[in-house]
C-alpha cells in the first residue's frame, strides 16, 4: 500500500534529534518557522521522488503540524498518501536545544485518548497507522486491557495499530505483540523496530511478524549516523559502496531493503540531497557472501544500545 522509502520526521519536527552532525546537516536557524520550511521543502521533494509513506509521532515536536500544513498546501488530503503517527511519549523540549528532557513516556489509556484526539486534529483521515511509541515489556502497555481494547476499536474505524519497538529486547516484545489476545483478537498489523548493520539481533522476530501478515517498517536504518561516521565499519563499507557505485548511506540502506521481511524503510534525511543519496540504496543489489560479510559488522544489543544512549540530542 506504500512505497519501500518512507519518509520519518522525527529530525525535522523539532530543533534537537539524536543524530550526528546535525549542524552541519541544519546550519542557520531552528526556529519553528525555519524548520517548517524546512520540513515542507523536504516533503515537496519526498512526494516528487514517489514517496507516499510519511511518519510522525506526538513527541517529534511538530511534525504532525508540519506535515498537516503541507497536506493542506499543496492539496494532498484525501489519500493522496499514507501519514502514520505514534502516541506514547509527549515532547516537554520547549522548543529548547539545551532542554534536559526532550520527551516523556506514558503508556495509559488517558494519554491514549488524549493524544489520538490530537493526532486526529492535524491528520484527520489521512492517518492510517496508529503505533505505541516505543512499546516495551516493563510499561506494562502489552497486558493494559483498555489501552488494547481502545486499540482493536481503532482498528474497526479504518486505521491500521502498529507498535514501535526500541532496545535490546526489541525480539521480545514483538514476540509478546503478536501473542496479544483481545477478545480472542490481536489489534496488531504492523511493527517499526531499529534493523541496521550494526544491530540485527531483531531480524528473525521481524521474519516472524511478517510471515504473520503484518507489515514491517525499518528505523534508524544508519544508525543515528554512525553507519557514515569514520570508525570500524567505514573500511569494509566504504569499500563496498565504492564497488556499487554509491555513497555509504545508500550501501547500507540497500542493506535493508535486501531482507525479505521488510516492507519499508524509513529515510531520516533533513535535506533533499541526503534523501537523494539515501533513495540510490533501491538500484544496488548483493550477492550473498557480500551480505554476509556486511552483517558481521553488527554488535551485542547491549553494547550497540549502551552507545546509542550515550549519544547526545543536538
Amino acid at each position: 500500500m506504500v512505497t519501500r522509502f518512507g519518509l520519518g520526521l522525527a529530525a525535522i519536527g523539532r530543533p534537537a534529534y539524536i543524530n550526528l552532525h546535525r549542524s552541519r546537516d541544519l546550519p542557520g536557524s531552528r526556529s519553528v518557522a525555519a524548520m517548517r520550511t524546512r520540513a515542507h521543502g523536504l516533503l515537496d521533494h519526498a512526494f516528487e521522488t514517489g514517496i507516499r509513506y510519511f511518519d510522525a509521532a506526538r513527541s517529534y515536536g511538530r511534525a504532525e503540524e508540519f506535515l498537516a500544513g503541507w497536506l493542506d498546501l499543496r492539496g494532498l488530503r484525501g489519500g493522496a498518501v499514507v501519514c502514520g503517527s505514534k502516541w506514547g511519549y509527549t515532547y516537554v523540549g520547549g522548543w529548547r536545544m539545551d532542554a534536559l528532557v526532550q520527551e516523556v513516556k506514558d503508556h495509559s489509556l488517558n494519554q491514549l485518548v488524549s493524544q489520538l484526539a490530537e493526532s486526529r486534529r492535524l491528520l484527520g483521515d489521512d492517518l492510517r497507522l496508529y503505533q505505541i511509541h516505543s512499546a516495551t515489556l516493563e510499561s506494562g502497555v502489552l497486558e493494559d486491557r483498555g489501552v488494547l481494547s481502545r486499540l482493536l476499536e481503532l482498528s474497526g474505524e479504518g486505521v491500521a495499530i502498529g507498535l514501535s519497538v526500541s532496545g535490546p529486547r526489541q525480539a521480545e516484545v514483538v514476540e509478546r505483540a503478536m501473542a496479544v489476545s483481545v477478545d480472542g483478537r490481536n489489534p496488531f498489523t504492523a511493527v517499526q523496530a531499529t534493523w541496521n548493520l550494526l544491530q540485527t539481533a531483531a531480524g528473525p522476530a521481524l521474519r516472524a511478524a511478517h510471515d504473520r501478515g503484518w507489515a514491517v517498517l525499518v528505523k534508524e536504518g544508519l544508525a543515528n549516523g554512525r553507519l557514515v561516521e569514520a570508525g570500524d565499519a567505514a573500511g569494509p563499507l566504504a569499500q563496498a559502496a565504492a564497488r556499487h557505485g554509491v555513497a555509504v548511506d545508500a550501501l547500507a540502506l540497500a542493506a535493508i531493503l535486501s531482507q525479505s521481511w521488510c516492507d519499508v524503510v524509513l529515510s531520516g534525511a533533513v535535506t533533499p540531497q541526503q534523501l537523494d543519496s539515501n533513495l540510490e540504496a533501491l538500484g544496488v543489489t548483493f550477492d550473498d557472501g557480500e551480505l554476509s560479510e556486511l552483517t558481521e559488522l553488527a554488535e551485542k544489543p547491549t553494547d550497540y544500545w549502551g552507545r546509542r544512549a550515550e549519544l547526545p540530542w543536538s
